[in-house]
């Protein structure tokens, strides 16, 4: 068995390494609303649950989370093939292990011609490891597939979307997870100006759009390949909208306007 160990849970660090207090957090953070259901995407941020836990746990309230979830992470560190399919059995957290859906992967390695095993690119890699604990709260039981994401090309981020959706419309019990921050060190003011941009874009299902929009804008997105692909897939399955759930910064949480970090959470059904 392989076992990815938690790289980002301490003092510190992203979030909370004692059990106990971690799922007071995620309490507080994930409020089941009245209307969940299950949706084909969720884009979710990535930052410290300090600044952005509220905002990514408002997502996973509104959603019913399936058997399985992709979680399509964005490569921070570029190490790695430009798609990489985690190789490990399990991912372990404060809350316990997490089982990597090895059916699906071996599935997916076997037809497509763009993903690649590797278990390396994300043993480090934070905008994989903040989402697992959220999905362990919200549905205990369920079991993940973590893939890095450093390809740019939006042809091979569509085509990468096109081999997802070949799963997503023969199985209703998956769904993605695009884990993307918004706009880095701007004023609140102008984070908010292009975040919208590129969430107008999320909302019109347009993934061609978003690439290009925040290309051309110079926004900096983080996780725009994830949600490139994230979009491409869930409108070859048969997505017909969007909706935006929480926009905030992390201005909101330490008064600071000049230098903000923006997040979002949106679903796609």
């Amino acid at each position: 068995m392989m076992f990815r160990k938690t790289a980002w849970a301490g003092y510190g660090k992203f979030y909370q390494s004692d059990k106990k207090i971690l799922e007071t957090e995620l309490q507080q953070m994930v409020r089941p609303a009245e209307n969940r259901q299950k949706v084909l995407g969720l884009l979710a941020p990535h930052a410290g649950y300090m600044y952005s836990g509220a905002c990514a746990g408002q997502g996973y309230g509104r959603v019913v989370l399936t058997e399985t979830v992709i979680i399509l992470g964005v490569n921070h560190r570029g190490a790695g093939p430009d798609l990489a399919v985690d190789g490990n059995d399990y991912w372990e957290t404060p809350l316990g292990n997490v089982e990597v859906n090895s059916e699906l992967r071996s599935r997916l390695l076997g037809v497509s011609g763009l993903f690649q095993l590797d278990s390396e690119a994300g043993r480090l890699e934070h905008s994989l490891e903040v989402q697992v604990p959220f999905i362990q709260y919200a549905s205990p039981g369920s079991r993940i597939l973590p893939i890095v994401v450093s390809a740019y090309r939006l042809e091979d981020l569509l085509a990468a979307g096109q081999e997802i959706a070949a799963f997503l419309k023969d199985n209703r019990n998956l769904m993605m997870v695009a884990s993307s921050d918004m706009s880095h060190y701007v004023t609140a003011a102008r984070a908010r100006e292009l975040d919208f941009k590129a969430i107008e874009k999320v909302l019109q299902l347009d993934a061609e759009g978003l690439y290009h929009t925040v290309r051309d804008n110079r926004i900096s997105m983080c996780g725009v390949a994830p949600a490139v692909i994230m979009l491409s897939a869930a409108r070859a399955a048969g997505a017909s909208r969007a909706e935006l759930v929480c926009y905030t910064h992390s201005g909101e949480v330490t008064g600071e306007m000049d230098e903000v970090v923006g997040y979002a959470s949106l679903i796609v059904f």
